[in-house]
């Protein structure tokens, strides 16, 4: 599974060798691409600060911006947190393994350059078997934001993980593709009400139905207090229009051009290229193709993008928030 400065990262169907391999790999203090049900995520030793450091080096991600610590269930997550308040208890045993990240206080093992300084960690039990069997044979937390440059489209499957950082990653393990395709909801269980600061797989209304009526936090444009908070995030490297519905396009306009990310309804003008998020409407089915969708318009010929915004429900909360994110940094 070595591989020089060379050659590519390899894809490596996941046996018992590859997951040795990978711990082997996060001991050094190195890195490796781990799938798990959101996104890919670009995975170190969650206590280790070189091996944190690489990550961000290789990510291009600011050093303020904090990372999520994976860990397999609630017992593991007490060893990077202080304390689990009863609302955190109640969201890991009902949504854990899952698309889930709780922010809990920290204790004194977690690194500061894991949580950028901040009294609190971001914690998550994902639920991929190869991200679980990982994390179970390298025996402590592990850090894994998503595997691509920063700001950029997150990767939902290895062949995107190997077009984003290339070389820099030693060893991909193939898990398919993601199954949720947008990130963990985060919630912040650190103080008394909890607080949803980013939208993601685990719906809104599912949390609530469990800790009852949560508060939303915008997103900030300086010093984020969990990932994926910042303004702007997830964004192609085209211009990015958003609409309600099909019907704010001009029938008579020229769209040639233009890629459309159409949401469960195909258009009766011409583009360049069309990608159908849900021919039903499933909001589930759209989350699971928004990132890989989104990247393949961006890397087509098209000169800009159009995507229609879904319904803002369940699932469609995490896509509208990603959306809206994109078109912002565009802008």
């Amino acid at each position: 599974m070595e591989h020089s400065s060379n050659n590519p990262p390899r894809d490596v169907q996941v046996d018992n060798a590859a997951i040795e391999k990978a711990v082997a790999l996060l001991r050094e203090g190195n890195v490796v691409a781990m799938p798990t049900e959101t996104v890919y995520g670009l995975a170190g030793d969650g206590f280790n600060p070189r091996a944190l450091a690489r990550i961000f080096e290789v990510k291009q991600r600011p050093l303020f911006d904090p990372l999520i610590l994976h860990v397999t269930g609630i017992e593991g997550a007490f060893a990077v947190a202080e304390s689990i308040s009863a609302p955190a208890r109640k969201l890991a045993e009902k949504f854990w393994p899952g698309p889930l990240t709780l922010i809990l206080p920290k204790n004194d093992r977690v690194p500061e350059l894991a949580t950028s300084g901040l009294p609190s960690v971001a914690v998550r039990a994902p639920s991929h078997p190869v991200a679980r069997a990982l994390i179970e044979a390298f025996g402590g937390p592990i850090a894994a934001p998503s595997a691509n440059r920063f700001g950029r489209i997150s990767p939902t499957t290895a062949e995107a993980v190997r077009k984003e950082l290339g070389d820099a990653v030693p060893l991909i393990l193939e898990g398919g593709a993601c199954c949720v395709g947008v990130e963990s909801t985060i919630v912040d269980c650190s103080a008394q009400r909890p607080l949803i600061l980013r939208a993601g797989g685990a719906p809104v209304e599912e949390i609530e139905a469990i800790v009852g009526p949560v508060d939303h936090a915008t997103p900030v444009s300086s010093k984020p207090l969990a990932p994926g908070h910042l303004e702007h995030h997830y964004a192609p490297g085209k211009t990015l229009r958003l609409v309600d519905s099909l019907e704010q396009l001009n029938p008579a306009g020229d769209y040639a051009d233009a890629g459309l990310l159409a949401f469960d309804r195909l258009p009766e003008v011409r583009f360049g290229k069309v990608l159908l998020l849900s021919s039903t409407g499933d909001l589930r089915e759209a989350a699971a193709h928004y990132f890989a969708m989104m990247r393949e318009l961006d890397e087509s010929s098209v000169r800009q993008i159009i995507a229609v915004r879904p319904p803002k429900t369940g699932l469609g909360l995490a896509i509208n928030e990603r959306l809206g994110r994109a078109q912002s940094k565009r802008s």
